[in-house]
C-alpha cells in the first residue's frame, strides 16, 4: 500500500479541524495520539489543527472549541480518533459537540470514524509484516494469526474487527485466523486463545488492532503471556499495535476531505441504533447522550511520580458521587453479558447505572 503523503490539498477560510481522542491514564497513549494530531497538522500547515479528549485528559473537547472560537474560527471539522463507529463514535462525541453548537453557534461538521478500507488494513499488514520480516523461516500456512479488537457493545464495531482478521488471513496465506477481543464482548483474549490453541498450530502472530499503547493494549499483552507460558511449545510473535503510520495519517486526509468535498456519508445499514439487528432490537432509536461528562479532563500529572492519577482519587468513588449528584453514566443492557467467554464486569453491572 503506498502512501499519499506528499499529496497537497486546498481548503476554504475560517476552517478548523478538530481531532476528538478519547483520553487515556497511560501517557504513553497521549502522546501518541498527539503525535498524530502533530503529523496531520504538517500536512496542512496552514489550516489550525487543534485536539480535544472526551475524559480523562485536557484539554476537553469544548475547551479545543473555545479555543477555535476565539481564533475567529467559523467552522470546524471534528473528526473521531476512532477505529470503529460504536459509541463513543454514535453517541458520546456528537453529544458533546450538538451540545457546545447549539450554546455558540458555532458551525461544526462531524466526520467519520477510521473505519475498514484499504487504507487501515495496510497499516494492519504493515505491522504483521514486521513480525514475519524478523522470523522468516516458519512458513505462514503452518502459522494462526489472532487479532485482538478494544471489544464493544455495538455488533457492528465488533463484526469489522473480524473483517480485518479474514482480510489478512487471506491476504498473507495463513493457516488459520482468530478474532479476540480486550472486554465487553467475547471471546475474551485469554479464553479465545485458550481454544484457538485446541487448533494444533505450532506459532502465532498476535496483532492488537489498537490505534494507541494504553491499558486495554497491556491488558491484551498480559492475558497473551498467561496462555502463552502454558504453551512452551508453541511460538507467540507480538505485533504492534498501528500508531501513527503515513497509511493511518492518510485515512485521517481522507475524512477530512469527504467532508469538505459532501462526501461524508455513514454506514448506517448495520447500525444497531438504527436498524433491527438480531439480539439487539431494543436499542433501535436510543437517545444520543455522552456518558462521559463526569470524567472530563480528571486526569493530572502527580507532583511525587510526575504519573497521570485522577482528581477523583478512583473510578468506584467518582462513580457513587456522581450518581449522588444525578449525573447518569448508563450504558444499555448488552444481550450477552452472561456470556461465558466475555467479561465478568458486565454481569454484576448489566442493568445499573455504572
Amino acid at each position: 500500500m503506498i502512501s499519499t503523503a506528499s499529496i497537497t490539498y486546498k481548503y476554504p477560510s475560517n476552517i478548523g479541524i478538530l481531532l476528538c481522542g478519547h483520553g487515556s491514564r497511560d501517557p504513553q497513549a497521549g502522546k501518541e495520539f498527539i503525535n498524530v494530531v502533530k503529523k496531520i497538522k504538517s500536512r496542512i500547515p496552514n489550516i489550525p489543527v487543534l485536539y480535544g479528549f472526551l475524559e480523562f485528559n485536557r484539554p476537553i473537547i469544548s475547551v479545543a472549541l473555545d479555543q477555535f472560537r476565539n481564533m475567529g474560527v467559523e467552522r470546524v471539522i471534528a473528526l473521531p480518533a476512532m477505529l470503529f463507529a460504536a459509541g463513543h463514535t454514535k453517541n458520546d462525541i456528537p453529544a458533546v459537540l450538538n451540545k457546545y453548537s447549539a450554546a455558540h453557534g458555532l458551525s461544526i461538521q462531524y466526520g467519520r470514524e477510521l473505519g475498514l478500507n484499504s487504507l487501515m488494513i495496510g497499516a494492519a499488514g504493515a505491522r504483521v509484516r514486521e513480525i514475519i520480516d524478523v522470523n522468516p523461516t516458519f512458513p505462514l500456512s503452518e502459522t494462526l494469526l489472532v487479532v485482538a479488537g478494544r471489544g464493544s457493545s455495538d455488533p457492528d464495531a465488533n463484526s469489522n474487527v473480524c473483517k480485518i482478521t479474514r482480510m489478512l488471513v487471506e491476504g498473507f496465506g495463513f493457516g488459520w485466523g482468530e478474532t479476540v477481543f480486550s472486554g465487553v464482548t467475547f471471546p475474551l483474549v485469554e479464553p479465545g486463545l485458550r481454544h484457538a490453541m485446541k487448533l494444533g498450530f505450532k506459532r502465532v502472530i498476535l496483532l492488537p488492532y489498537f490505534l494507541f499503547s494504553g491499558v486495554l493494549v497491556s491488558r491484551v499483552r498480559e492475558h497473551s503471556l498467561r496462555v502463552s507460558n502454558e504453551n512452551k511449545d508453541v511460538q507467540f510473535l507480538n505485533a504492534s499495535y498501528l500508531s501513527d503510520q503515513d497509511l493511518v495519517i492518510d485515512n485521517f486526509m481522507e475524512r477530512i476531505n469527504e467532508v469538505i468535498n459532501g462526501e461524508n456519508f455513514m454506514n448506517c445499514s448495520l447500525c444497531k441504533y438504527r436498524s433491527n439487528l438480531l439480539g439487539f432490537e431494543s436499542e433501535v432509536g436510543c437517545e444520543q447522550k455522552s456518558h462521559h461528562e463526569h470524567f472530563e479532563g480528571c486526569l493530572v500529572n502527580c507532583p511525587d511520580c510526575g504519573l497521570m492519577e485522577c482528581e477523583c482519587k478512583n473510578e468506584k468513588s467518582s462513580f457513587s458521587e456522581n450518581k449522588e449528584k444525578g449525573h447518569s453514566h448508563y450504558h444499555f443492557p448488552y444481550p450477552h453479558s452472561e456470556h461465558p467467554l466475555g467479561p465478568v464486569t458486565l454481569r454484576s453491572f448489566n442493568n445499573s447505572q455504572i
